[in-house]
């Protein structure tokens, strides 16, 4: 139980953190933790200089025993957030110039996070 409760505030650590991340592009964060029956989508952004909603599928890790956080995002997972991002969109009625899906890679160490960001992981 503790091991799962130690995943959960990793994974809240590592989603606040890339919100901050985001935010400091000058993004602007509309929703986090946006569930439907079919999945849930981490972070939904605007990015507001090119008027494109962002889909942000985010992992963090606290080290590289299992690879790089963004190698856990196959391509079976990049098609869900896909198919989570149309539902989003119907369900919100939300419009922009372009949609994107985008990656955030949180490395957690004693230095403090490292941040990837990978943007375009998957066409819609």
């Amino acid at each position: 139980m503790a091991s799962g409760r130690t995943n959960q505030a990793l994974a809240r650590f590592g989603e606040q953190t890339a919100a901050q991340f985001l935010e400091g592009l000058g993004w602007k964060v509309l929703q986090r933790n946006w569930r439907c029956r079919w999945g849930e989508v981490d972070i939904v952004a605007l990015e507001p200089t090119a008027d494109t909603l962002v889909f942000v599928e985010v992992k963090c890790r606290r080290g590289l025993g299992f690879g790089h956080p963004l190698e856990a995002i196959t391509h079976e997972k990049a098609a869900r957030l896909r198919a989570l991002a149309s539902q989003w969109l119907r369900e919100t009625g939300r419009t922009a110039s372009a949609i994107r899906l985008d990656a955030v890679a949180v490395l957690v160490s004693g230095s403090g996070p490292e941040i990837t960001h990978v943007r375009g992981i998957g066409a819609l």
